[in-house]
């Protein structure tokens, strides 16, 4: 079956994800090869103190970009798209829209990015002994309690964005197991909500006197390869406003942006994890076992098969390494020379791999902002040496690759050295391993295990959401999601992958200790050094 005739028998799938600055479109074959995609740019807004986006600023953009995807099909096939088999909706994680019996929303929603609730968040910590971050939803509403908010008592439902939209679509309050694990702790085994920590909160808040408890509100949990619904008649208007579009497709379970970064890289499987770096960075991996301590480091979500995972998140990554690019481009045009930029970019790279393991005895922090995972509320970017230190280029650039994964080693040993985690490969996307070789042999000296990255990178978490809507509509009986990605959508893409080169992570370690001794220093630059 040739594309034309694939989109014209419905037997194409898409899938949609809301980013925080993108709203990306991807319909794909029943191969899971992309056939053509669309966007829509849009940012957040901070009204009141909050950051957040309007619902008319949602659908705005969830219909732009559907249209953006639905105008290249016709532009290239000729064709009209105005039937699909299956459907997925993927957005970014945790925030709060809490909504009333006539399904109003009570307070405008309250994105991921806002740091409200730590009162509730410190408190809830406690009561759990599990850690609940200030962005979790249920931060969110704990904190909307204990300030007295007096929309609280009218909750009738919550839910995260990809489940607002997946609601309005198909008429099913329902979330992925992904999604629901920035909602409020799963339990791995019954693959629902931890039935314990519920009962202690409705135990916590039961002196406010609320009509509901917590089960009351939030979404039904589905794991991935479960049916969660149609689209229906209305959706389909809500969705495609040209009206084309028919109902009827199959929708999975609506995924968060963590679970379809691990779909779109292959690592849902234990003692596997992706690392995204690129202005930020994050490594995700799928534990074998609960942790023995609670650390505030770590973030503990789920796969979207409902598999625990350690997640350490890092606002820093490759700012320092960007402006000082600037800074050599400056210094060539100053000297009459024109400096191509992938050129630039790659020289710095290479050069870097030139240098000492340990960067001879050079250390650095890329703070543009702060960074918690080290306890930085604040930040300022600087370099240390001493008159001993071997300084030059190649060290240089070799420290600014290390220090821009400094954070993520420092949370990731916890889960190494503490809690004694085993990662048998990491797969890596974003900026940081565009260079060949380069950022990812970096990365395996970081993570001591191997670092694969995959030729083809799909369509990121738009195509991740997309794979979950071919594994709902193809799944065979008892086929994992594991084997499905596997076999299914992963046997023919090639990857690189490379083992850690022992002395790349004895240099590490030691450029790590130096990292450690030196964050007094850090703190006293951001304590002492206020630039107006």
């Amino acid at each position: 079956m040739n594309i034309r005739e694939m989109i014209e028998s419905g037997k194409t799938v898409v899938g949609i994800e809301l980013g925080s600055t993108r709203i990306k479109t991807v319909l794909v074959g029943q191969d899971s090869t992309p056939i053509a995609s669309g966007s829509y740019e849009w940012e957040n807004q901070y009204i009141n103190g909050i950051w957040t986006y309007s619902l008319d600023a949602i659908w705005n953009g969830l219909q732009k970009s559907y249209a953006d995807m639905a105008g290249n099909v016709e532009k290239e096939f000729g064709v009209g798209l105005t039937k699909i088999e299956a459907i997925g909706f993927s957005a970014m994680m945790h925030g709060y829209m809490p909504f009333d019996k006539n399904d109003n929303l009570l307070v405008p929603f309250r994105t991921w990015r806002n740091t409200i609730t730590e009162e509730a968040s410190k408190k809830l910590t406690g009561e759990f002994n599990y850690n609940i971050p200030q962005r979790w939803s249920i931060s969110h509403l704990y904190q909307a309690i204990l300030n007295k908010e007096d929309h609280v008592k009218d909750i009738s439902f919550l839910t995260t964005l990809a489940g607002y939209i997946h609601w309005q679509l198909t008429g099913e309050k329902v979330l992925g197991v992904g999604d629901a694990s920035g909602m409020f702790p799963i339990d791995n085994q019954t693959k629902n909500y931890d039935a314990t920590m519920v009962s202690k909160f409705d135990t916590l808040v039961e002196p406010y006197g609320f009509d509901w408890k917590l089960n009351d509100i939030l979404p039904k949990v589905l794991v991935a390869g479960e049916t969660a619904g149609t689209l229906t008649a209305e959706g389909a208007k809500k969705l495609d406003i040209s009206g084309r579009l028919e109902a009827g497709a199959l929708v999975c379970p609506p995924e968060g942006d963590a679970g379809t970064g691990m779909t779109a890289t292959n690592s849902v499987a234990k003692k596997t994890g992706n690392v995204s770096a690129g202005t930020s960075v994050f490594a995700m991996i799928v534990l074998e076992k609960q942790l023995e301590k609670v650390h505030e480091e770590i973030d503990l979500v789920t796969t979207p098969t409902g598999e625990l995972v350690g997640m350490v998140h890092c606002n820093n990554c490759t700012s320092d390494i960007n402006a000082w690019a600037n800074v050599f481009s400056e210094f060539g045009k100053s000297m009459g020379m024109e400096i191509d930029k992938n050129k630039l970019y790659t020289t710095m790279f290479e050069q870097a791999m030139k240098g000492d393991a340990d960067c001879g005895g050079l250390v650095g922090y890329n703070y543009f902002s702060g960074e918690p995972v080290t306890g930085f509320e604040d930040g300022r970017p600087m370099m240390i040496r001493t008159a001993k230190s071997s300084f030059n280029f190649s060290n240089f650039m070799r420290m600014q690759l290390y220090s821009a994964l400094g954070a993520l080693k420092y949370g990731l040993d916890i889960l190494f050295k503490e809690e004694k985690v085993v990662v048998d490969k990491m797969f890596g996307h974003g900026g940081f391993f565009k260079t060949k070789e380069v950022g990812q042999k970096i990365m395996a000296a970081a993570m001591n295990a191997p670092v694969t990255v995959m030729e083809t990178a799909g369509e990121g978490g738009a195509w991740g959401i997309a794979v979950l809507a071919l594994f709902a509509a193809h799944r065979e009986k008892d086929e994992s999601l594991e084997a499905y990605l596997n076999n299914k959508i992963f046997s023919a893409q090639e990857g690189v992958t490379l083992d850690p080169d022992q002395e790349d992570v004895d240099g590490f370690a030691k450029f790590m200790d130096n990292y450690i001794k030196a964050l007094p220093v850090e703190r006293a630059a951001v304590t002492h050094f206020i630039y107006e």
